[in-house]
């Protein structure tokens, strides 16, 4: 059953990650149609295509490697031989088009020694359709989601401090759980972690805090304060992403128990998933972390029975603990057994407007690569994610109960996202093609081809470097993190 799951996970991930390619390449396809260009092959996937058919001149295909897909586009290529100074081909083809990946170079040779020359304006409206396609996605789902709502937690809604590290800038600058956060940097905040909105949120504005001390408003008990801690970069190794400012705080969210190992004091204790801990020595408990880091100082202080105040449906009573230490894993600390715990305890539906969802879309890119050339040497484009990260977020949504909606939330992210990159000035992005285009249209001829080809294959090889960049990053991240998820289980000595 558990490989069946994955196993539709995944046909689910592939389908969601070909309709947002697919309905990109359309745009070009259509547009194309439109202004009367040659259209060598439509192909859904890359590789050697398993199927093609030829219909009214256009070769359909299917190809072998399950993601994206390409339109091939013969009078997108700027040649000499089309600028009429040439009987021969040059010596060497560019590619007709960035997406293209696939296709026979013959037949690119064959359709640029009969066909005529396109106009810029042409090109400008084909290499547009993409992104204009992805945009126009982008508003479909995003209507879907003002139906049918988005999951909102605690941490989209709330700026309540859940714990604060006892060893970190934030407890020592005076933050206390329990703290409601209002401004950092003097930016006003509404959320904590930056799903909800990246520039709203308190996560996102340490990260992007300059100077050594970053203030933050807090009120506590009606009173306001500003606490100003110095946010610390952890280390981490050579095949780790450089880590980014942090404080050591997190958002608050009731603590309520997911699993219980079997003979731990907890299950002694008659704990039961479901029940929430609301007090742990007579103090208000804002997030599961601090059970965690309450075991963690049992290693390096005596070990002490901790009273812990239990809500059950509508009852609420008190159990004393005594953590022990487990049989397995050999190297654990003393533990109360708790073992898992409920997410997203208090999830509502919220049904943003479409045009606040793309309104945020637009502003998470925005101030992304804003923050890229701010705080060079801080954030740089080792902290942006790819294909991979893009597939695992997908797979992670797709595993959630409620996940079909979250990914209808994220695909208005993903496909805004893809419409905007699209339309940077590079020449192996549609940008580029425009670019050309309205360069050509100045100068009243196209660039040169040979020019155009060493530029092309400059940018196409940087490309290709960067995203085996990133992905080397993003496929390390995932696999970590799979390791973290599946350590050993916790097994306790049964109780006397």
């Amino acid at each position: 059953m558990t490989i069946l799951h994955y196993i539709l996970i995944a046909l689910e991930v592939v389908l969601i990650f070909n309709l947002i390619i697919g309905v990109h390449e359309l745009g070009h396809f259509l547009a194309a149609r439109w202004r009367g260009l040659k259209v060598e092959r439509f192909a859904i996937w890359f590789g050697k295509p398993i199927w093609k058919k030829k219909i009214n001149g256009v070769e359909y295909a299917l190809g072998t490697i399950p993601f994206g897909g390409y339109v091939s586009l013969p009078q997108m290529a700027t040649m000499e031989l089309i600028e009429g100074k040439s009987g021969k081909l040059e010596e060497k083809v560019v590619e007709p088009f960035a997406e293209r990946v696939g296709g026979e170079k013959g037949e690119a040779q064959a359709a640029l020694e009969t066909l005529p020359n396109v106009s810029p304006l042409d090109k400008i409206i084909v290499a547009f359709a993409g992104p204009l396609f992805s945009f126009l996605l982008a508003i479909g789902f995003a209507f879907v989601v003002w139906g049918v709502g988005k999951p909102s937690n605690e941490a989209d809604n709330s700026t309540v401090v859940g714990w604060a590290d006892p060893s970190g800038p934030g407890w020592r600058a005076g933050l206390r759980p329990g703290d409601m956060i209002l401004e950092v940097d003097g930016h006003p905040v509404k959320n904590f972690l930056p799903t909800a909105s990246l520039s709203d949120s308190i996560k996102w504005r340490i990260i992007t805090s300059t100077g050594t001390n970053v203030a933050i408003k807090y009120r506590r008990d009606g009173k306001e304060a500003v606490a100003y801690a110095v946010p610390t970069n952890v280390p981490t190794k050579w095949y780790e992403r450089k880590s980014l400012r942090q404080v050591f705080i997190n958002y608050a969210e009731k603590s309520v128990i997911g699993q219980v190992a079997s003979n731990s004091p907890a299950a002694v204790a008659g704990l039961k998933p479901g029940d929430e801990i609301v007090a742990l020595d007579g103090k208000k408990v804002f997030s599961p972390f601090t059970i965690f880091f309450a075991e963690q100082a049992l290693t390096n202080q005596p070990n002490v029975p901790m009273a812990f105040t239990i809500r059950r449906g509508d009852r609420q009573f008190e159990k004393t603990l005594l953590a022990v230490k487990p049989l397995s894993p050999t190297n654990a600390g003393p533990s109360f057994g708790i073992v898992a715990w409920q997410a997203d305890t208090n999830v509502a539906l919220v049904h943003p407007s479409p045009w606040s969802q793309i309104q945020t879309s637009a502003g998470q890119i925005f101030s992304t690569f804003g923050a890229l050339f701010e705080h060079k040497g801080q954030i740089g484009v080792q902290q942006l994610g790819g294909a991979v990260m893009i597939i695992r977020v997908y797979s992670n949504l797709f595993d959630d109960e409620d996940g079909w909606r979250r990914v209808l939330w994220f695909s208005v992210i993903l496909n805004v996202n893809l419409a905007l990159l699209n339309l940077l000035p590079l020449p192996v992005l549609d940008g580029g093609h425009i670019t050309l285009s309205l360069i050509e249209a100045v100068r009243r001829r196209p660039v040169s081809g040979k020019i155009l080809e060493k530029i092309q294959s400059g940018f196409a090889a940087l490309l290709i470097s960067f995203m085996i960049y990133i992905a080397f990053f993003d496929t390390g991240d995932w696999l970590r993190s799979a390791r973290a998820d599946h350590d050993a289980p916790v097994v306790f000595a049964p109780a006397k």
